[in-house]
């Protein structure tokens, strides 16, 4: 039945309206759970842990404008987070040839070893949250938002 067979039902951009705010409420709160599970477990944040994510997908090294383009963050944010990943000995800087003020950035044995611990510990915690979810559900879901964003970026 629609709306004109049935005046009282509101309309469905009231609907969603409600679905974007429950999509919004709950992204929170799983955020806000991965960065406390990310800073008592691993003493790290989720700007960090991001980062050696997207250093995790390009082994050879990215420059720091391209990371700052994947991350959709500015070159600012990122310097002092590779900074401190550097003096951990998670990153290392390395010179781009024919270009003094370049370098690309990627993760050391050691950093590669860390993520891979925090990414382990990552991969569960959401899996644990998304529990109530069947496989097929997760994916159904996944494929559709994966559809909307393709929407979305084309509409710009």
């Amino acid at each position: 039945m629609n709306r004109a067979e049935n005046p009282l039902r509101e309309p469905v951009s009231k609907d969603r309206l409600r679905l974007w705010l429950r999509l919004l409420k709950t992204t929170r709160h799983i955020e806000a759970s991965l960065r406390e599970n990310l800073r008592t477990e691993f003493a790290t944040t989720l700007p960090r842990f991001d980062v050696m994510s997207a250093l995790s997908r390009h082994p050879s090294g990215m420059k720091m404008s391209k990371l700052s383009g994947v991350l959709k963050v500015s070159n600012g944010n990122v310097t002092g987070i590779i900074d401190r990943l550097v003096d951990d000995g998670h990153v290392v800087r390395v010179a781009v040839p024919g270009d003094r003020r370049a370098s690309l950035v990627r993760l050391t044995r050691k950093g590669e070893a860390e993520f891979a611990r925090q990414a382990a510990a990552h991969e569960a915690w959401v899996d644990a949250m998304l529990g109530d979810f069947a496989q097929d559900e997760a994916a159904a879901l996944a494929q559709r938002l994966d559809t909307l964003e393709t929407t979305l970026t084309e509409d710009r």
